[in-house]
């Protein structure tokens, strides 16, 4: 655990936005992380589902290692091997057409909205038109990514945001058909909301939804942040339903550990931005889309998607036992190895308990834990952390 001295000088120099564990991690192995004293600790938090492979892994490694030695960086003005390389593998697996590559899951969201926007006023040459977003969502810190995130508490102090975004609940279809109008533009959600709860989309909501995109041109944005690279069981969660976004965006296990996110588009919207509508300086550099390269390739050699429909059963039925065992736990649900675990109270002591106890979990809310381990634990994985879980549940 962190002493006081260190906590001191760490909180000395660094702004003040984040209430920190007194861990402070030096390495991992396997799903393993390692504190600086040598503890040892069972990671189900996956650095906020984006550690898909876990830690140490040799080939990912000597990728990065291998691309620092020839080109880290150039900018967009040139092209790069690793940025095709990614960019077609992204497109193939996600059964889209064309890639931004950004720094980060919220650059993602601001990118997909841009599109949006843009794809609607090459339209008719209008500025005013609106976005249906998601009560309860969570799309980033960013302005324009906070201004489509359904959590007044994290608007609050940032208003007015861009304007001309209106929320609907989620999963309920008639809520959302009685906000659009000529104007609605996009309509935007997660496929599987996080920070919301662990939701997933119900079938008949999202494909109905997909429909009536298609029938006023309207462009559907999912967001696979989180719930995408696997995490379900499928590539991108939205192929459990069998239907296309217009606009999706990436990032956490997109790149495995670096800052890396994308917005991808389809058919529809793959002419929407034109030169001089967007850029990033960093976005797709070769360092970063040479570890999203290695990523895909990994995925496939690992046979990562298997493991997650092997192990995702399991768990879930491992923590369904804790519902019927636990008068305290309510429910669990989720979609592959992203699932929620409700309480009937707050769960930050839980949190904290279970990292003593050498168990990384993290919460979505006040009152949920959230399991998003790395892609590759295993069964005996699962027991020993319900074995964790269930000492401090006990007390």
């Amino acid at each position: 655990m962190v002493n006081d001295e260190f906590k001191a000088y760490a909180e000395e120099a660094i702004i003040h936005t984040y209430n920190r564990f007194p861990v402070a991690f030096d390495h991992g192995e396997g799903v393993y992380l390692y504190d600086t004293d040598g503890k040892k600790y069972l990671d189900f938090g996956a650095g906020i589902a984006v550690n898909a492979l876990g830690y140490h892994v040799e080939a990912y490694n000597d990728a990065l290692k291998a691309q620092i030695d020839k080109l880290m960086h150039i900018s967009n003005l040139y092209y790069t091997e690793p940025m095709a390389d990614a960019a077609h593998k992204l497109v193939k697996a996600s059964g889209l057409e064309r890639v931004f590559f950004t720094n980060s899951g919220t650059e993602a969201i601001e990118g997909a909205i841009k599109v949006a926007r843009k794809y609607a006023f090459k339209k008719d040459g209008c500025t005013d038109h609106e976005i249906i977003a998601m009560e309860h969502s969570f799309h980033g810190r960013s302005l324009g990514a906070l201004s489509v995130t359904g959590n007044f508490h994290y608007r609050e102090a940032f208003q007015p945001g861009i304007g001309n975004i209106v929320f609907a609940n989620y999963n309920d279809l008639e809520d959302v058909k009685s906000k659009i109008n000529e104007k609605t533009c996009a309509i935007i959600f997660e496929t599987v909301q996080g920070e919301g709860g662990i939701y997933p989309a119900q079938k008949e909501f999202i494909q109905e939804i997909r429909r009536i995109c298609d029938e006023k041109d309207i462009l559907l944005i999912l967001d696979e942040v989180q719930c995408g690279m696997g995490r379900t069981g499928k590539m991108f969660a939205y192929q459990h339903y069998g239907i296309l976004p217009d606009v999706m965006t990436s990032a956490k296990a997109l790149g495995c550990g670096v800052p890396v996110g994308a917005f991808v588009v389809g058919k529809k919207a793959e002419e929407a931005l034109e030169p001089g509508d967007h850029g990033s300086t960093y976005g797709g550099n070769p360092f970063v889309t040479a570890a999203v390269s290695k990523v895909f390739d990994l995925f496939e050699s690992e046979n990562i998607l298997n493991n997650v429909n092997e192990v995702a059963p399991y768990l879930d039925q491992k923590l369904q036992e804790l519902v019927d065992k636990y008068d305290v736990v309510k429910e669990t649900r989720g979609l592959g190895l992203m699932r929620g675990l409700e309480f009937n109270v707050p769960v930050g002591g839980y949190v904290s308990k279970a990292l003593e106890k050498g168990l990384v979990l993290i919460s979505a809310g006040t009152n949920i834990i959230r399991f998003v381990p790395p892609l590759v634990i295993t069964k005996d994985h699962v027991d020993e952390m319900i074995g964790i879980l269930e000492d401090v549940l006990k007390g």
